[in-house]
């Protein structure tokens, strides 16, 4: 038999003795990747980093600038940031980083103090009034059936906004049965079970600016996009407004351009602050959410329904797939008992209604 000389046995197969030195040299070079291995608390930080600075737009994003429109573009769509979230805490839990996970509690308690009342339904059984709003697109190509299944949804009071004079003849003849009262303001209208009242036009200061060749000739030859007028109801007269802020939109040189929605807003929280009924609805696509600040005029001294009494966040823009509530429903001195969004009609937004008691 042949003998074969190995490392461990060496020559005519003898076992030579362990001297434990590569044994050794194994163990320092583990010892030194041990050690230079960060540990938990010092792994993934720029996870770490991401999560702090997420908390701080959610804690701080009143204090982001305006310029360009960026703090109303981060306030539109806040609620979404929360997405970010389980997105950092997987890449924590991938890296076994203590760190991270420990940074996402800012923003996660931030979240919930913002948004998680929205998140369960706070809607009660009855209520006096339903209103309702629909922003019904001046291309809407289906008027006539969004006019029956705004009828069909049993509101009592039903303001519609983005009314062209091509479609207002079908809104009025397929609303005329349900609702005996109505009025029209340029581009804005409010259809009524009950009477009307001390309706009037209110100025909210409209420039399309550089959205003037998106828009039709009979919505731009018209700047009129409010109106003021009074409910006659059981329990008393109701000041109802209905309202269609100035639209936003990303430009590439002006960023998100919001001047037209911004006047507005305030020549409309200025109508409401003069308002003498003590009971006031306004209904409307303001352009923008409750969070944006350039509502913040009206806001401060109206509740909205949805976040009283709704179910969710009950987003309405866009219809397809809905991203943003734009289209609001907001009180002063009566009670929002339920808060909800109606199906999808013709129109890019969706339908918002709410039940109101005294």
């Amino acid at each position: 038999m042949t003998q074969v000389d190995t490392a461990e046995t060496g020559q005519g197969g003898a076992r030579r003795p362990d001297t434990g030195a590569g044994t050794w040299r194994a163990r320092v070079r583990r010892a030194v990747r041990a050690a230079s291995r960060p540990g938990p608390w010092k792994r993934g930080p720029v996870l770490a980093g991401l999560a702090v600075l997420l908390g701080l737009i959610l804690l701080l994003h009143a204090r982001i600038t305006d310029r360009g429109g960026l703090g109303s573009l981060v306030e539109t769509f806040l609620p979404w940031f929360g997405l970010f979230i389980p997105v950092l805490l997987t890449g924590a839990l991938w890296r076994r980083s203590a760190s991270a996970v420990v940074a996402l509690l800012l923003p996660a308690v931030m979240w919930l103090n913002l948004f998680g009342a929205l998140l369960g339904d706070k809607s009660r059984p009855g209520g006096d009034l339903t209103v309702a709003e629909h922003n019904v697109g001046d291309a809407n190509p289906d008027p006539a059936g969004t006019a029956r299944d705004l009828a069909a949804s049993g509101a009592d009071v039903l303001a519609l906004v983005e009314l062209t004079e091509q479609a207002r003849g079908t809104y009025e003849k397929e609303l005329a049965e349900a609702y005996p009262y109505h009025t029209v303001q340029g581009t804005v209208g409010l259809w009524s079970r009950l009477p009307l009242s001390d309706t009037r036009p209110v100025d909210i200061k409209m420039d399309y600016g550089p959205l003037a060749d998106t828009k039709p000739a009979d919505v731009k030859m018209t700047y009129t996009r409010a109106l003021r007028t009074t409910v006659a109801t059981d329990q008393g007269p109701l000041g109802v407004y209905v309202a269609h802020l100035g639209s936003v939109r990303v430009f590439p040189r002006k960023g998100f351009w919001t001047d037209s929605r911004d006047r507005g807003a305030k020549a409309l929280a200025e109508a409401v602050t003069a308002e003498r009924n003590e009971r006031v609805v306004l209904l409307g696509d303001l352009n923008g959410t409750v969070d944006d600040r350039a509502l913040a005029g009206i806001t401060s001294q109206m509740r909205s329904a949805q976040g009283e009494a709704g179910n969710g966040f009950g987003f309405t823009w866009p219809a397809t797939f809905p991203v943003a509530r734009i289209d609001q429903i907001l009180v002063r001195g009566v009670q929002p008992d339920s808060s909800w969004v109606l199906p999808a009609t013709g129109s890019d937004h969706l339908p918002v209604a709410a039940r109101i008691s005294w």
